[in-house]
This record gives structure tokens, sequence and C-alpha cells, in this order.
């Protein structure tokens, strides 16, 4: 399912990112594909997420690009 419609506060895992170039911007944020994601709230489109103990802000139309399971 994309990141955009799940659940909040459940830990998941990015099984894979749309865009190469999401997909490099995102690395550089240290979010990659098997690692787990969990988003703490939402704002104004944004989701807030808890990734390796670092937050990180991720826009609603990237986060549709972010399947996870």
């Amino acid at each position: 399912m994309p990141l955009a419609v799940a659940p909040l506060n459940t830990k998941l895992k990015v099984i894979k990112i749309l865009g190469d170039d999401l997909r490099g911007h995102l690395e550089n944020l240290n979010l990659n594909v098997d690692d787990e994601i969990t988003i703490l709230s939402i704002d104004n489109d944004n989701l807030v997420c808890l990734v390796a103990n670092s937050k990180i802000v991720i826009d609603k139309n990237s986060a549709i690009k972010i399947l996870v399971a």
C-alpha cells in the first residue's frame, strides 16, 4: 500500500520506491528499501515519519510513491 494511506503509529517496511529521483533523494535522507518507517502524524498533507531514530517529513505526493507493507 502507498505510505500516504498507511495507518498512524504502525511500524511498516518499505518495499518499493517509485521514481529514480525520489529514490535518490530519500537515500540521502537515510530511507531505503527494506527500512522500517512509522508515520507519527499528518499535518497539512505532510507526513512526519520516524526512520532509524530520526524524524523526516515527506509530502503526500511523494508518499504515494513509497510502497510499504
